[in-house]
């Protein structure tokens, strides 16, 4: 009954296995184990190339790390204005790079467009002493709005700023939601479409808390593994942060998790669809929908126990449901059907 987050779940049985299973006997430290060392492989095989993999403990120090990789302390990051790295992580891009600068941008559904970009970058005032200069660009897969970039629309933008000597970070707190939706490849959402470095979540979709920042061309990473160690994210037991990893991509599971994930928020989407006086806000993508209800339907839910986030401030109507790979269906279904109830004038009355 919660849709406040796919980070208010448990761990998937298949990875805490994979803890119980890595945690028998000695090994290696400080990512000198062989976990670390098959995740790496694993890792290319996945991407369909040589990878860097860095894993480390969560999607902030994924993302802040890998900007600090790829941006200098004058430099600037181009981004949503919804952005994780914009809105919900303390600064913390900033602090890692020393100084860039966020610069966020508006777009539709979410999503940077390459007409928008060209706009800021054509004057941007690259090699203008006064300016911070143009470093990076930040693209969320899927996003804050729970919609995806398509490969086209990534190439559009990564072409753009790889013409402006710009890298293309991907936060990728959702990315096997995104692949799972388009059907695509992870090399197709990647390095195929331009992206030179991913933030690879797993913690969303039934890790216990393991990401990795991985690296399309190596030379890139040559000293992130001093930036890691500065910030804390070099574990001593980093087995424990692999086995996750390692058992997420195992027989497919971050896919058939997210498969899941994804068809409990259309099941959603579709309910309230059909919902006198409801409104879908943003197309529903991936694993998160994004709805306009009725202040009755709202207050009614939540009296019902069902949790999530009115989206719009403490009385707005739009509010926000995530599903999980854990997500029940029956939880859905009887959260459409209380919603269908207090919608309806005189219903709530008759189920009493």
């Amino acid at each position: 009954m919660n849709f406040a987050s796919d980070n208010v779940t448990g761990v998937a049985p298949e990875i805490l296995a994979a803890l119980a299973a890595v945690n028998d006997g000695p090994a290696a430290a400080y990512g000198d184990d062989a976990v670390t060392v098959r995740l790496e492989a694993r890792m290319a095989e996945i991407f369909e190339t040589e990878v860097a993999v860095f894993p480390v403990a969560t999607g902030s120090a994924a993302n802040a790390l890998a900007l600090s990789a790829v941006t200098p302390p004058y430099g600037a990051i181009y981004c949503h204005a919804a952005a994780h790295i914009n809105v919900d992580e303390c600064g913390a891009p900033e602090f890692f790079t020393g100084g860039a600068k966020l610069v966020d941008l508006p777009g539709p559904d979410g999503k940077l467009t390459a007409r928008d970009l060209a706009e800021v970058l054509a004057g941007a005032g690259k090699g203008v002493v006064h300016h911070v200069q143009p470093a990076a660009v930040s693209l969320t897969q899927a996003t804050e709005c729970g919609t995806v970039y398509s490969p086209d629309e990534l190439r559009a933008i990564t072409d753009l700023a790889h013409g402006y000597g710009l890298a293309v970070h991907m936060d990728g707190a959702r990315f096997a939601n995104a692949a799972a939706s388009l059907g695509r490849s992870p090399a197709d959402l990647t390095w195929r479409a331009g992206i030179d470095l991913l933030s690879f979540g797993a913690t969303k979709n039934g890790a216990l808390a393991a990401e990795a920042v991985v690296f399309f061309d190596r030379a890139r990473a040559a000293d992130f593994g001093f930036r890691r160690k500065r910030a804390g994210h070099l574990f001593s037991k980093m087995r424990f942060l692999s086995a996750q990893l390692e058992a997420y991509l195992a027989d497919d599971l971050w896919l058939r998790n997210a498969a899941h994930a994804n068809r409990m928020a259309v099941r959603i989407a579709d309910g309230l669809h059909r919902l006198e006086g409801a409104e879908l806000v943003y197309p529903v993508q991936a694993n998160e929908v994004f709805a306009r209800l009725p202040e009755p339907v709202i207050a009614g839910l939540l009296a019902d126990g069902f949790t999530f986030y009115r989206w719009d401030g403490p009385t707005g109507r739009m509010v926000r449901l995530v599903t999980a790979f854990d997500t029940d269906p029956a939880a859905v279904e009887a959260f459409l059907a209380a919603a269908e109830r207090h919608a309806t004038p005189g219903m709530e009355r008759a189920a009493g």
